[in-house]
């Protein structure tokens, strides 16, 4: 039984280290008022366009939509709603994101 409590703690302990970093970063949108040259589209439909670039999400869209970003392990990262225009994201690590837009739902590598 204290084996058990033991590897339980160590699991709760490690997965809070590995939030920290998560909720220490400025998860904020800020609007993007420059084309990014670096930047490669992963979705386009008529009105919504998500692309990447170095360590940042990138969505523009007709009108306000609500986003969500979640780490691949399904930790959610933001939730905001972004209103229209072009916005971006900076991620406090590389890897792969999920981001849902409405019925959307796509897989980002940064």
């Amino acid at each position: 039984m204290l084996k058990v409590i033991r590897k339980y703690i160590l699991i709760s302990l490690l997965t809070a280290a590995l939030a920290i970093p998560l909720a220490a970063a400025s998860n904020k949108w800020e609007p993007l008022k420059t084309e990014r040259t670096d930047a490669k589209t992963v979705v386009k439909e008529t009105e919504l366009e998500i692309k990447t670039a170095s360590s940042t999400i990138i969505v523009t869209s007709n009108h306000s939509v609500q986003i969500k970003i979640f780490t691949i392990l399904g930790r959610l990262v933001s939730s905001e709603t972004l209103p229209a225009g072009t916005s971006q994201l900076s991620l406090p690590s590389h890897g792969v994101y999920l981001v849902k837009i409405g019925n959307l739902t796509c897989k980002v590598a940064i």
